[in-house]
Parts: structure tokens; sequence; C-alpha cells
């Protein structure tokens, strides 16, 4: 059995096919980083998508006791006067945390 190699230049090219063939189909691919955020980020009223928790640490495991788990929606209240807490709205009820651990949530906000 014959083993194809692939050189840097014919990989190039299988590449710039397929995304030509993505782009002449209308699909559309959003880079995750523009798309993620983290919740500290967010604007009041603004509504997003829970991606991930960064860490495995307590403060973690208690966002994710409070309800903070990939999957679900949560809608950022308002921000403290004085900046810190961030009181956000999941399952709901009004949660206020600190913008360590709200920069420990990242989300994919919600048009």
């Amino acid at each position: 059995m014959a083993h194809r190699l692939l050189t840097f230049g014919s990989l190039a090219t299988k590449i710039q096919s397929l995304l030509r063939l993505i782009l002449n189909k209308g699909l559309a691919l959003k880079p995750l980083e523009l798309v993620m955020t983290t919740l500290d980020q967010l604007q009041p009223g603004d509504k997003a998508q829970i991606v991930r928790i960064d860490g495995a640490d307590g403060i973690a495991a208690r966002l994710r006791e409070m309800g903070f788990v990939a999957g679900e929606s949560v809608q950022y209240v308002r921000r403290a006067p004085l900046g810190d807490p961030v009181k956000c709205a999941i399952h709901g009820c009004r949660v206020a945390v600190r913008s360590g651990e709200a920069q420990r949530v990242f989300v994919e906000p919600q048009h």
C-alpha cells in the first residue's frame, strides 16, 4: 500500500480549495475568539450563553454550583457603582459575582 506524503505546498493548495468551496457556498465561519468573551465584558442588558468556566479550583466549583455551567443562558444586569461586583440573572435569580470571578466565565453573546 503506497503512502502519499503531503508537502507544504500541496497542503496549502488543499486548504485554499476548501476555503474557496466554503466561501462559494455562502457558509459563514466565525472565529471563536471573535464570538466568545467573558462575562465581565458584557454591557447591562446583554444576554449570553455560557461556553465554559476557567479553572478547576474552589472558585470555579462554586460558580458551577451557583448555576454557571456550559449551555446556560445568563443576563448581565449591572455593575456596582464602584465597579465590583457585577450582578447577573441566571435561572431566574439575581447573583452578584466579583469581577475576577466574572472573568473566568466565558460566554457567547446572543443577539
